[in-house]
């Protein structure tokens, strides 16, 4: 039996013009996980990878600290949903920059919403798939793995929305639940799935093996 490990990009730059670029604490957690990996072994038959700039910076990171791995498999399916759309779908009006924790609740109670209403369909916020086409290419990246990886180890690295709609179809979780799960996921978590070639079976959610011992604390982050 084959195991799947999906990863969350490392801290992106929240906040910033650019979100799409990893923190120095990032690519911190990117190159430690891969040196985790290589401490105990783990080597890699197949990586799939989102298209975002976060996403390759956080397999290179992966990369580095493993010693080397696998060319990634690259699947716009895999991308994030935007989350300043999403919000925009339901507060026209521009926000201040969420720069204080008040800023920042108020962030990401507006995307929550904004998630149930897209999931439901009661939205279309601009330059977005519908729900139904982006959990579709999110399924499609777990088909492909369970058709052609049978009995091997493979890399996804991808964002929080895909991980959490990966948990949501594995699990069949309400939409509500599945936007939870996706609140949760930290910078670097790793989740795992078994693979055969009939279902994936969850094994572990949002792990940061990488980062617990405490000279590793300063690395955990969520955002």
């Amino acid at each position: 039996m084959g195991t799947l490990y999906l990863v969350r990009h490392g801290q992106a730059s929240f906040g910033a013009d650019d979100y799409d670029q990893l923190s120095e604490r990032g690519h911190q957690q990117s190159e430690r996980l891969g040196a985790y990996w290589r401490e105990r072994g783990l080597r890699f038959d197949a990586v799939l990878c989102g298209t975002l700039r976060r996403h390759a910076q956080t397999f290179d990171g992966i990369a580095q600290g493993l010693g080397g791995a696998p060319e990634p498999l690259l699947l716009p399916g895999l991308n994030e949903y935007d989350s300043h759309a999403l919000i925009a779908a339901i507060h026209p009006t521009p926000l201040p920059r969420p720069d204080t924790p008040e800023l920042y609740r108020q962030h990401f109670r507006l995307l929550c919403d904004a998630l149930a209403l897209w999931m439901a369909g009661t939205i279309s916020p601009a330059g977005m798939p519908g729900w139904d086409d982006f959990e579709g290419g999110v399924r499609a990246a777990l088909d492909l793995v369970r058709r052609q990886h049978q009995g091997q180890n493979v890399l996804l690295v991808t964002s929080g929305g895909p991980i959490a709609t990966a948990m949501g179809h594995v699990l069949s979780t309400p939409p509500e639940v599945t936007i939870a799960l996706n609140m949760r996921i930290r910078n670097s978590a790793v989740t795992e799935f078994s693979v055969n070639p009939k279902r994936l079976m969850l094994q572990t959610f949002n792990t940061l093996p990488h980062l617990d011992q405490p000279e590793h604390a300063a690395l955990v982050t969520h955002a």
